[in-house]
């Protein structure tokens, strides 16, 4: 079969690769569209991966087209997202079904063989069987669209939405329409991030950016130009709200301007400190960012957060069951993990994350989508590669 293959750092080729050989509980699939995570580029082009040589890509979708035996043999040929983590099943995060924590993970795309291949093999318990009206391109954002979810899912802003009850705000009695939510930065994550706040119903959004396309990108899911602020500079000590929107939150009497819920999803020193100095008294602010680089806090943000009693938590991959225990049988509302919920706003077509892929290549081409993201020659949102054949 042909594959991009990572051998070392940069020295990155399309080649021929041995199909995969399946062991018990495992399927072939078929791979039929999968996007490059941003995680992707300093796998292949700075720090390496943790085995050489390695298939990167874990944002897929495809076919079955092969089981290991009978047991397996009901999935021939149907259409499957896949959750890319494959955990021990033993670690004390495993037993209590955290699997996202577990501490023996193995990963396709990153630890194994990923998607950027004709095939790849998957263990049975990672498919998600695609209802007809899910494309396999929107099936291949499945997994940024669930961290996004998993973000979401820190604080109560959502625990009642995503579990079919009835919100109960934890704010002092704010209700769903007074909340007042902040997303910082508006790459993959916090785009989707965004798509989900306005899904869920939360009127008050308001989004920070640096390029015009993501203001347009925010605009397109609804948010008000007046709640779009656009930064201007780039080093850690130039980070400015060029529409004065620091002025406005400089006062602690100036609430309105103050937020109840923060996503920081950019992971530098500047806008972590812009979320806490945007955090109204008793918000909540959740890390969602790759760091940077080395992080430090200046006594008086540290301070902001002692003083606000600010709730800080890190996020980080999605929430999976399985491929049974995920779902939520007949209540399509109800759904346990990122993964089906996610999935049952795909299925019911109150989300479109296909808006946001940029760029689509063939898999022999899909070296040139990496090179924009790693140059950043051009805007984008989700390159990816796409299989035409069926």
């Amino acid at each position: 079969m042909k594959a991009q293959v990572l051998h070392s750092i940069s020295d990155f080729r399309y080649e021929n690769s041995a199909k995969p050989r399946l062991k018990k509980g495992w399927v072939l699939v078929k791979v039929m569209a999968a996007g490059v995570c941003g995680s992707d580029i300093p796998r292949i082009y700075k720090t390496g991966a943790h085995v050489h040589p390695l298939i990167p890509g874990h944002e897929f979708s495809g076919k079955v087209v092969e089981v290991y035996d009978d047991t397996e043999s009901g999935w021939i040929g149907k259409r499957v997202g896949v959750f890319p983590l494959i955990p021990c099943g033993e670690c004390e995060c495993c037993q209590k079904k955290q699997y996202e924590m577990c501490s023996h993970y193995n990963y396709l795309g990153s630890r194994c063989d990923g998607g950027f291949a004709e095939y790849v093999a998957v263990p049975e318990w990672n498919l998600i069987e695609l209802p007809d009206n899910v494309t396999y391109e929107q099936a291949a954002m499945m997994e940024p669209m669930a961290v996004a979810v998993h973000a979401l899912r820190q604080f109560d802003i959502s625990r009642n939405i995503i579990t079919g009850d009835t919100y109960d705000a934890s704010m002092a009695g704010k209700d769903i329409q007074d909340t007042k939510v902040c997303v910082i930065g508006l790459g993959t994550i916090g785009l989707l991030l965004t798509m989900f706040l306005k899904e869920m119903g939360i009127e008050h959004i308001s989004v920070i950016c640096n390029k015009e396309k993501q203001k347009a990108n925010a605009m397109k899911l609804g948010i008000y130009e007046d709640d779009i602020y656009m930064v201007s500079g780039n080093g850690s000590n130039n980070f400015m709200i060029s529409s004065g929107i620091n002025d406005n939150v400089a006062s602690d009497k100036n609430y309105n301007y103050k937020y109840d819920y923060i996503y920081e999803c950019v992971g530098r020193n500047e806008t972590i400190q812009t979320a806490i100095q945007l955090a109204a008294p008793a918000a909540h602010i959740v890390l969602v960012g790759n760091p940077y680089s080395d992080m430090t806090l200046d006594k008086d943000v540290y301070w902001n957060i002692l003083r606000k009693q600010i709730k800080l938590s890190g996020t980080w991959n999605s929430s999976y069951y399985g491929n049974i225990e995920g779902g939520a049988g007949d209540n399509k509302e109800v759904c346990i993990d990122d993964w089906h919920y996610v999935l049952n706003r795909l299925a019911g077509e109150r989300i479109h994350p296909e808006w946001f892929i940029t760029h689509k290549y063939r898999l022999s081409e899909l070296q040139k989508g990496m090179e924009i993201m790693r140059d950043k020659t051009e805007d984008y949102v989700k390159i990816m590669y796409v299989n035409n054949e069926q």
